[in-house]
């Protein structure tokens, strides 16, 4: 039998990790939250300091709880998957490492007493759950096309961008090549290629290929479309300087000091915006059709605190899978595929409501 979930340990308190928390307690899990170092966090959950690169310290961490979500940078992602494999502990993640998911799956094949759904943030994860939901009310399929973007309200300069998120993630997706389906068969394409345009509510951005924001829906889909793809949002220009910067500067091998430069250069800011695009195009009711999902969403005030619109966007999507595994709306053992995942169940826990009511 599935173990239920009441107690639930939050590793990294960071960006995202806090607010993780916070939703966690507002769902009504008992909640612990770790980092290496803890400062002023909510109150209504236990926060301890922890070695979260020690294995040993991270099986201690994982002794009194039923599950864990990871909001650690995606490196340190494998060893937490593999203490909660052998733990018992339901495992969730917001990674977009292909590396680490592939070993969450070989993970959860081997006879896991838990679930294992990593990919639970935006992309992979949210906008997975939204196009293959659009997908599954055709009678036949022929692409799917996935977008977001976490960007600015009012870029400056010329790459029209703030680091928000992690900046190694998104060097990560910049560099490793991306996954596409194309006529059928999956294939490995350069990032930062098959640039376009697209226009959001009158605001014109760029879309270009980046690596893991498909998760495992390639496989999923091989062989029953002719397109599958996933693209980045951001504002026009902003690839052909991130092009010059890994290839004409000959940096794509000096991560590290790519991470720095650009953290330096474009700090995170509060007044973000993030846009979600979904289409799927293919024969519903009888007829050729083509169905969008298109929001943009903003900052929102949640338990007396204004967090940016990536903080909360990620986090209600992680929150609302985990209460989707406790309530048995999702199997509670084995590999949980986002493209699975119901966007009305989603959006019917009390974490993925706020995908009804919010964006515009």
């Amino acid at each position: 039998m599935a173990k239920k979930i009441d107690r639930v340990a939050v590793f990294g308190l960071g960006k995202v990790g806090e607010l993780v928390a916070g939703m966690l307690v507002d769902s009504g899990f008992t909640v612990v939250g770790h980092d290496v170092a803890v400062g002023a966090v909510d109150p209504r959950f236990e926060a301890r300091a922890t070695d979260l690169t020690d294995p040993t310290a991270i099986r201690a961490a994982l002794a009194d709880v039923d599950a864990i979500i990871s909001c650690l940078p995606y490196n340190l992602n494998i060893a937490v998957a593999e203490a909660a494999y052998d733990t018992g502990v339901h495992y969730f993640d917001l990674t977009e490492d292909v590396p680490t998911t592939n070993r969450v799956i070989e993970l959860s094949e081997r006879g896991a007493k838990a679930a294992f759904a990593p990919q639970c943030g935006l992309a992979p994860g949210l906008i997975g759950i939204i196009g293959a939901s659009m997908a599954k009310t055709f009678d036949s399929v022929r692409s799917i096309e996935l977008k977001v973007g976490a960007l600015p309200q009012n870029p400056t300069g010329l790459l029209g961008y703030a680091f928000n998120w992690s900046a190694a993630g998104v060097i990560n997706e910049y560099i490793n090549d991306a996954e596409v389906v194309r006529n059928g068969n999956p294939q490995m394409v350069p990032a930062m290629t098959e640039t376009e345009r697209v226009v959001i509510g009158g605001v014109e951005l760029e879309a270009s290929l980046t690596s893991g924001g498909l998760g495992t829906m390639c496989q999923t889909y091989a062989g029953k479309l002719e397109r599958l793809d996933y693209k980045t949002l951001r504002y026009p220009g902003h690839f052909a300087q991130m092009r010059f910067l890994f290839d004409e500067l000959r940096l794509r091998n000096r991560r590290e000091l790519v991470n720095e430069i650009l953290v330096d250069a474009k700090p995170p800011v509060n007044d973000d915006i993030v846009y979600l695009h979904a289409s799927v195009e293919g024969v519903k009711d009888g007829k050729p059709f083509r169905e969008n999902y298109v929001r943009g969403y903003l900052p929102a005030d949640i338990g007396g605190h204004r967090w940016r619109a990536i903080s909360w966007t990620t986090a209600a999507s992680a929150v609302a899978v985990v209460e989707l595994v406790d309530s048995g709306r999702l199997p509670g053992t084995g590999f949980i595929r986002q493209e699975d995942i119901s966007f009305a169940d989603l959006c019917d826990t009390k974490a993925g409501q706020r995908f009804l009511h919010a964006g515009r």
